[in-house]
């Protein structure tokens, strides 16, 4: 089979949504980012499609409090799902990302992958945990990207991939973990190969009752 590759650069925002109800159609074919509110997953979104504010970074973790919803081409979409964890807000607010981040995961029929981020310095925290072993267990395919990986010598980038390989392998799930760094553009080769991998995969139709 030819995999189409896609082109990148050519995403474009389309919504911000509180909740799953103010999403567009479940249609398509969806890969969503999850993470720590500190993992760069916003950062890593800009390096993918070589946009220096498609998605917004912020030196204040935790910003990212909608779904947030960008189109590669028509029903190809990526999406940028509220961080967890670490966030200076009230409480009030971080229990309603947490439901909008929990309904996304377990309703949103079209999502078809799940890149987890996880800074290389901090993996494997128990909500990355969970995430990874929740995605097992609906048998959604994981890319894990160990973020920030110039922050670390060659041999201690290698040591903690290692690690955290060896750590998920015992789940017995679809999960490929790779080093990641927005700022050196490392491992986005990767990550586009495993997305246009992801969106050649045929599209959720929604049933016409």
């Amino acid at each position: 089979m030819t995999i189409k590759h896609y082109n990148y650069q050519m995403t474009h925002f389309v919504t911000s949504a509180p909740d799953i109800r103010h999403l567009p159609q479940d249609t398509g074919i969806e890969v969503a980012f999850a993470g720590r509110s500190n993992a760069g997953k916003s950062s890593a979104l800009n390096a993918l499609t070589r946009q220096k504010s498609l998605a917004r970074t912020s030196k204040t973790p935790g910003r990212t409090q909608l779904i947030n919803l960008f189109e590669v081409e028509e029903g190809i979409r990526l999406v940028d799902l509220p961080g967890y964890g670490y966030a200076e807000v009230p409480e009030e607010m971080k229990h309603k990302w947490q439901k909008a981040l929990g309904e996304y995961l377990q309703k949103r029929v079209c999502l078809l992958g799940l890149v987890v981020l996880m800074d290389i310095r901090h993996p494997l925290k128990d909500l990355d945990m969970q995430m990874i072993e929740w995605a097992v267990v609906m048998q959604i395919p994981v890319m894990v990207l160990l973020t920030k990986a110039d922050k670390l010598a060659s041999g201690a980038r290698k040591s903690q991939l290692a690690q955290v390989r060896q750590t998920l392998a015992d789940l017995d799930g679809d999960v490929q973990i790779e080093y990641f760094s927005s700022l050196k553009k490392i491992g986005v080769d990767k990550l586009e190969q495993k997305l246009d991998i992801w969106f050649n995969q045929p599209a959720i139709e929604t049933e016409v009752e």
